[in-house]
């Protein structure tokens, strides 16, 4: 039976999504079997991955998360005593397309708020990809499986819009992101001495946006200036967007470090 309650609620609430954590992992020990937590966004999914490394034991078992598609921001957590992950195909997981208008322009809160008024949860729902250009007129909609059919018989109508559902849908995603990339040299790896050329302005005022909990780290708030950036690290900046840490080094003549970095647009 599709799960159907409230619109809009997500694990936004640390203490209900520890738990949900925990009442996950006690079910899926007692029934031997996976357990899924429901889908998690970037912060929530660095939120579980600490509990589980330092707080909540998953004795001889073993998570993952995947979102229907390699690169998802919204991901659904599954839980598998046995300690082996399983082909993704296992997660109970599908997709629903949206067909308009391709001069409609449907954005992301177009489709959620239109899905949203159905009754179904945020955590029910993965990432909404919107096409334009060659894909305009088309958004793809990740979500629980057992949803599929429901959200198929209530919503043909988004705004002022007619949109044709199609369920189980298996053809071309539109494009999921952008980036701009920059290229640079910092003195060291520290997030304040990063921020500040991210930011195009001084390592005093990166330090304030640090200090005033205007950065995040992989997801996470971090207010020490001297934390340590690494390759692959995610980095919010709040009113300047996300940036992806591809390469830091190796050392210049001058001892600066070489930086490779893409903003998300």
């Amino acid at each position: 039976m599709a799960s159907i309650s409230k619109a809009g609620r997500s694990f936004s609430d640390a203490s209900l999504l520890r738990a949900r954590l925990q009442d996950a992992i006690r079910l899926s020990g007692l029934r031997r079997g996976p357990g899924f937590v429901g889908f998690l966004d970037e912060r929530e999914r660095a939120e579980v991955e600490r509990l589980l490394s330092r707080e909540l034991r998953l004795p001889g078992g073993s998570y993952g998360f995947f979102g229907g598609y390699e690169g998802a921001e919204r991901t659904y957590l599954g839980l598998f005593p046995d300690g082996e992950l399983p082909p993704h195909a296992e997660y109970p997981l599908g997709t629903i397309a949206f067909h308009y208008r391709k001069d409609a322009a449907l954005t992301h809160r177009d489709l959620l708020g239109g899905i949203l008024s159905c009754g179904i949860r945020r955590d029910k729902l993965g990432d909404i990809l919107c096409g334009s250009g060659e894909h305009a007129g088309l958004a793809v909609v990740f979500l629980e499986k057992d949803l599929i059919a429901f959200l198929s018989g209530q919503l043909d109508r988004i705004g002022r819009e007619g949109v044709r559902p199609d369920p189980d849908y298996t053809g071309e995603l539109p494009l999921t992101r952008q980036y701009e990339e920059m290229t640079d040299t910092v003195a060291s790896p520290r997030l304040d001495a990063v921020v500040k050329v991210m930011i195009r302005a001084s390592r005093e005022a990166a330090a304030r946006l640090i200090e005033t909990g205007q950065v995040e780290q992989n997801h996470i708030p971090c207010l020490t200036v001297s934390a340590v950036v690494k390759e692959g690290d995610t980095l919010s900046i709040r009113g300047r967007g996300r940036f992806l840490v591809d390469r830091i080094g190796p050392p210049t003549k001058k001892g600066r470090l070489f930086l490779s970095i893409r903003r998300c647009l």
